[in-house]
């Protein structure tokens, strides 16, 4: 009775180790399959006119964005890189401490 049950579960332990060495090998195929068909040709890195850069940003950032820029989307066009404009950022903090002034609320009874 032992013996039948040692000799079933080395048929079951023989059978799970077949079954992952097949799926290791289709794992391997299909990353060997999709990696031949990822390979692109190279990108041509289109040349021309550089944007002027505007006094306070300096060239070596422009570069690096640019570089960044291309390895993340491609090819583009920057158009513009200036200061950043807080100008909104102003105006949210400004209705978020008016809502959060106690008092009266406009549209809320006196009670």
């Amino acid at each position: 009775m032992i013996t039948a049950a040692i000799i079933k579960s080395l048929q079951v332990y023989g059978i799970a180790i077949v079954v992952s060495l097949v799926v290791a090998v289709l794992i391997k195929v299909l990353v060997l399959v999709t990696a031949r068909m990822e390979k692109r040709p190279a990108v041509e890195v289109p040349t021309g006119s550089v944007c002027p850069v505007l006094l306070g940003v300096p060239e070596e950032d422009v570069a690096a964005l640019s570089a960044a820029i291309f390895a993340a989307i491609g090819p583009h066009r920057i158009l513009r890189i200036s200061q950043p404009s807080h100008g909104w950022a102003v105006g949210g903090r400004a209705a978020q401490h008016s809502s959060h002034t106690p008092g009266h609320a406009p549209g809320r009874s006196n009670r």
